[in-house]
């Protein structure tokens, strides 16, 4: 073995297989329901910030171009940074970096928080503030990924990344709601003091994980080479090369939803309340895909082209929707879309990397969802202001289309399983 891998960890005890066919397996685990109570809280306040951020946003400058460029400002360091975050996570204690980029992320927002309180937000503070969200961001996102695995362990990795994403839709529904209950009451600032307030629940959940108990992968020995080796590493297995190309075409058009759905509920149905019940609506059907994800344990390319094509009939019917009440109920499809497909291609992505490698993997695989934001979102709000938020929706659905066909070619890939 390469002196600058490391050993990989002894096998795992068996898990006897009644467990994979439990839908709540994970939950057995109790550092499994520790951590997912914490980062539910946190989430909830990470989705009524979205929500008044985009309002924010437009309430300053009143431009969907703007907005795609502030979006791509909070986003931008995830697509410059994930390569080198991914070697970060291979080398550090996770746990413990997880506490520091919360803590970070919490006082960002505290700031924001203070600062629209005081009616002294600028739209560059804004930006400012967006890109030290993003940095951050950068490494905590691939590392809450990979870290999952060490709280539950190998065999109950595609159960626990499922019930993980639901408690990120459910967020997805209860956080929209929230934030239109402040806005329409106390206002546009109390919602980030509300997520900044909700990190307090994410870092004690953390810190009181039984460490006896998580399944730690070694960490990686400093050494020349290492972010080329990762890259090098994904790009030789087909079954991580080819959903990270896919997740890249569907994460760049298709998941602008943070700037096509309040444009589309601004241009089109006249309401910024319309953009709660859209992103509710998302979060829903989002909850109902993940229980389907749950009930069924099977994954691989070809399982995730087949969703990417319905994903591409759903976001279309957005797109097309007459009423408001229709896209509504569109959305609902979208999310399940949404989650069926994130899903299936992480659990398919870290299933099949080497633990050695995973923090690499997994911060690819989050550049390619999240990283990729700059470079779509710019091109869906000036989309939205020269044509329409419907064809910034319409060119969403072409990317699910793009990403069924990667996923469909032949050779390469294994089957399903």
């Amino acid at each position: 073995m390469p002196a600058n891998v490391a050993e990989p960890p002894a096998p795992e005890p068996a898990q006897p297989r009644k467990h994979h066919q439990e839908m709540l397996a994970s939950f057995k685990v109790p550092n499994f329901r520790r951590y997912v109570s914490g980062q539910s809280l946190s989430l909830i306040g990470t989705w009524v910030e979205t929500v008044a951020q985009a309002l924010l946003i437009l309430r300053l400058s009143d431009s969907g171009t703007v907005l795609g460029l502030i979006t791509a400002a909070r986003y931008g360091p995830i697509l410059l940074l994930s390569p080198y975050a991914g070697l970060l996570i291979d080398r550090c204690d996770k746990r413990h970096l997880l506490v520091a980029t919360q803590a970070g992320l919490g006082l960002v927002s505290a700031i924001l928080g203070v600062s629209v309180l005081s009616g002294e937000i600028r739209l560059w503070q804004v930006v400012v503030l967006a890109v030290a969200f993003g940095t951050l961001s950068a490494i905590d996102n691939p590392a809450r990924q990979a870290f999952v695995q060490e709280v539950v362990g190998h065999s109950l990795i595609r159960n626990a990344v499922t019930l993980n994403s639901i408690s990120v839709n459910v967020a997805r529904v209860i956080g929209p709601t929230i934030a239109a209950g402040l806005v329409s009451t106390v206002g546009i600032g109390w919602c980030f003091v509300v997520n900044a307030a909700s990190f307090v629940g994410v870092i004690a959940s953390l810190l009181l994980l039984d460490a006896g108990r998580l399944y730690p992968v070694p960490t990686l020995s400093r050494a020349r080479g290492q972010l080329r080796a990762g890259l090098r590493y994904a790009a030789a297995v087909p079954a991580i090369s080819r959903p990270l190309i896919m997740m890249a075409f569907v994460g760049t058009f298709t998941f602008e939803f943070e700037v096509s759905l309040p444009l589309l509920a601004r241009a089109i149905f006249h309401s910024e309340t319309a953009y709660s019940w859209l992103i509710g609506a998302l979060g829903a059907g989002a909850v109902a895909g993940g229980l389907v994800a749950v009930w069924s344990s099977r994954m691989g390319v070809q399982r995730l082209a087949k969703i990417a094509f319905c994903y591409a009939i759903a976001v279309g019917l957005v797109a097309a929707a007459p009423t408001l009440p229709f896209a509504v109920a569109a959305c609902v499809l979208v999310g399940a879309a949404s989650i069926l497909f994130l899903t299936t291609g992480n659990a398919t992505v870290q299933l099949e990397s080497d633990p050695a490698f995973r923090g690499r993997v997994t911060a690819l695989w989050s550049m390619a969802l999240v990283g990729s934001t700059p470079i779509g979102s710019p091109i869906i709000g000036a989309l939205s202001d020269m044509a329409s938020p419907r064809y910034a929706l319409a060119l969403g659905a072409v990317a699910c289309l793009a990403a069924a066909l990667i996923g469909r070619r032949p050779g390469g890939a294994p089957s399903d399983r």
